[in-house]
């Protein structure tokens, strides 16, 4: 009786191999992202501000309501704060798992998947030491490990949609990068003009008309999402009517000032480190032009902390670099005189300035004991927060409101006045000197309001105080 049995073609098994190290590659990569953000949460390094403030709004799709956040201010409507209805997708998961740790798991699961579509392009295309250099540059990029270690943000979702759509403009699969894009907009508010630039590509690179049309669409699809949401939806959202985040970009340096962008030594550190991993060839490519929209906005922002590397904000420009690498190494290829010692030496580069970079990613907190092992400190506030029921209200200071914004009704303890919100609550955290709303000085000064204003003292250990409301 003949086989049924099918077996594998060479070609077929070769195809194979490659996605499956891929996917194994991004399996490493979700565990050693997840590893340091739950370590990270154990040990109380977390903070209301952000972690806590995205587990409310997803607490709230997963009840069914618009997303509010206690933490921003009372019935504060996050979709007024940015447009992110993406984060509906994490619904589910977490009415199974309501916890905090479901929204870091979920951001380390989306970063590593966007290692996937860069890799298999770059293994088709320039081979395996190729698509393992490029890996690497991707998987232990600072943007990303700089967003890990930072709580969680929306732009977790970005990231994989970037890369796909990257490595589809690469391949100049025109409908197909639009259609991973085109999602984008759903994000947040900035990510259109991301849109917006990727159409824009198309319509110049596309040869056919069909082409252009395609880019266009795009390009005005994503300029009309970030205008409606920017300037009609988040207004119309926000408590106060206005949106508090384009008071802080000033539109008119655009063309007076616009040699002095990357006159800032932070804002030219910033860019130097996202491209010295691609040894600079990415600039090869004009793929690099699609991270051009986000820089414009941070560094026209008159807020510093944009300006830098410190925190999520350079995750959704990694797989942007990281795709430009791939199609600049391309372009030189196709260049006259190009041998396969000038790709490994590029691919050499790349692999020392990874290296060197590394030393001072948050990566490196996983080498550190005190990561791995409670400390007396942790002991004494996780008892603490052990005798604070479910389901209660709680004003606590920033780094221990994520630790219940997952079993109580949790706002930000120096943001509302305690004589106006009046929760049951108050836990504060006085041993660490520098923290939002309010430094140690300031939780002490507000703990003594609140016990002159009918809270007593439940207990304290290490600086960690616990008060309940007597009437």
């Amino acid at each position: 009786m003949a086989s049924t049995l099918s077996v594998a073609s060479p070609v077929q098994r070769s195809l194979r191999a490659p996605v499956l190290l891929v996917w194994a590659s991004a399996a490493v990569l979700a565990v050693l992202f997840s590893t340091l953000s739950l370590l990270r949460h154990a040990r109380l390094r977390t903070s209301g501000y952000d972690l806590g403030i995205f587990e409310q709004g997803v607490r709230s799709y997963a009840e069914g309501r618009l997303p509010t956040s206690l933490l921003k201010g009372v019935d504060y409507s996050l979709l007024g704060d940015h447009f992110s209805p993406v984060l509906a997708l994490l619904a589910p998961v977490y009415a199974v798992v309501p916890r905090s740790e479901t929204l870091l798991v979920a951001q380390a699961v989306l970063l590593a998947v966007g290692v996937v579509p860069l890799a298999l392009w770059t293994a088709r295309t320039l081979g395996g030491p190729a698509a393992i250099v490029v890996s690497s540059s991707y998987g232990l990029a600072g943007g990303l490990w700089h967003a890990v270690a930072f709580d969680f943000h929306e732009i977790a979702f970005a990231v994989p949609l970037l890369a796909f759509a990257m490595a589809a403009l690469g391949r100049r699969r025109w409908r197909t990068a639009m259609l991973w894009a085109a999602p984008l907009v759903l994000v947040k508010e900035d990510l259109g003009l991301t849109v917006a630039g990727i159409g824009v590509l198309i319509a110049v690179a596309g040869r056919a008309p069909r082409a252009r049309r395609l880019g266009i669409g795009t390009a005005l699809f994503g300029l009309a999402s970030t205008a409606l949401e920017t300037l009609v939806v988040i207004p119309a959202m926000n408590p106060a009517g206005v949106n508090q985040y384009t008071r802080q970009v000033d539109l008119g340096t655009v063309f007076t000032q616009a040699g002095t962008l990357f006159s800032n030594h932070l804002k030219l550190t910033t860019v130097v480190l996202l491209l010295l991993p691609t040894a600079f060839v990415a600039l090869r490519s004009p793929l690099v032009l699609i991270a051009v929209p986000t820089l414009a906005w941070r560094f026209l922002s008159d807020n510093p902390q944009y300006w830098g590397t410190a925190f999520h904000y350079d995750a959704v420009l990694v797989p942007v670099v990281t795709a430009a690498f791939v199609d600049g190494l391309l372009r030189l290829r196709r260049g006259a005189g190009w041998t396969a010692a000038h790709q490994r030496g590029v691919l050499s580069v790349s692999v020392v300035a990874t290296a060197v970079l590394l030393t001072v990613s948050p990566l490196m907190q996983l080498t550190t004991r005190g990561l791995w092992q409670p400390n007396a400190h942790e002991r004494a506030a996780r008892a603490l927060l052990a005798r604070i029921p479910d389901d209660v209200t709680v004003a606590a200071s920033n780094s221990l409101a994520p630790q219940l914004t997952g079993r109580a009704d949790v706002s930000l303890l120096g943001v509302l006045p305690l004589d106006r919100s009046r929760p049951r609550f108050v836990v504060a955290d006085t041993s660490i000197v520098r923290q939002y709303p309010v430094d140690a000085e300031g939780l002490v000064a507000l703990i003594a309001s609140a016990q002159a204003h009918g809270y007593r003292t439940v207990d304290a250990a290490d600086g960690v105080v616990l008060l309940e409301r007597q009437n």
